[in-house]
């Protein structure tokens, strides 16, 4: 079983994946693809959806492989949370040693109202908050309150693409519905000689319309997990969806003609 250390704790990531599946049932709409390995990881997609309350800890595990082939193994651990009325709440921390202790350093945090469509981002170092007001299709588009499902469409020349149910596990009593895909690239267009095999596993909540679990794998770049844990369903604090005390907000929404 794989764990994902942390400053205080090692929880089990993949386990899941190793028990038999329970039977298929009717797979709700999903959150966007994951995108891959990354040096800044924007945290998870959370749909602004209502009467789905939540707080959680999202751990991230990369192994990035460099041009020098020596591999970068690095964590971070970002917090999330949605309210009753749909209102989210999304860090973005930087990755660090697994060595490191505590929490670390917060880059940026996003908060969403579908409600007000008020989207905002602000920087604890520069002490900064841009804000828009989306117009209802923007918002439709940019923040979905229906998770679109993912689809492969025109792949790439020179790779075929195959998806995988997974069918249903369960997680600390949660119902989880697994899709695979892989992509395979052909050697004259893999930059390696070789056919390579681009694995992603994604493990969804339907009640929470949240991954729980994805799994990156790309032989030429790293494999990265993404873990939603202590998951908590009580109503989150109002304050986690403000603005902090102190931050000047720059209200950046286009003038309407």
């Amino acid at each position: 079983m794989l764990h994902l250390q942390t400053p205080s704790r090692a929880i089990p990531l993949l386990g899941i994946l190793l028990v038999s599946p329970l039977g298929i049932s009717q797979t709700p709409p999903l959150p966007p693809d994951y995108t891959g390995v990354q040096v800044h990881i924007p945290g998870v997609y959370i749909t602004p959806v209502p009467n789905a309350p939540f707080s959680a800890d999202v751990q991230i595990l990369t192994h990035q492989k460099l041009p020098d082939g020596t591999e970068a193994v690095r964590m971070t651990i970002n917090h999330i949370a949605r309210d009753s009325s749909g209102r989210f709440y999304n860090e973005s921390r930087s990755l660090v040693p697994t060595t490191f202790k505590g929490d670390p350093s917060l880059v940026s945090v996003r908060i969403y109202d579908p409600t007000t469509r008020r989207d905002i981002y602000y920087n604890p170092h520069l002490r900064l908050a841009r804000e828009i007001v989306l117009q209802p299709l923007q918002a439709a588009r940019a923040v979905p309150t229906q998770a679109p499902v993912p689809a492969i469409v025109n792949p790439r020349p020179g790779s075929r693409v195959t998806e995988t149910d997974l069918g249903d596990q369960v997680m600390d009593d949660t119902i989880l519905h697994g899709t695979q895909k892989q992509r395979i690239i052909d050697a004259a267009v893999s930059s390696t000689g070789q056919p390579v095999t681009i694995t992603d596993q994604y493990w969804y909540a339907p009640d929470l319309f949240v991954y729980l679990i994805v799994k990156h794998d790309d032989p030429r770049t790293g494999e990265q997990i993404v873990a939603v844990t202590h998951i908590d369903r009580h109503e989150p604090p109002a304050a986690k969806f403000e603005v902090p005390t102190g931050f000047k907000i720059v209200d950046e929404t286009p003038p309407q003609p």
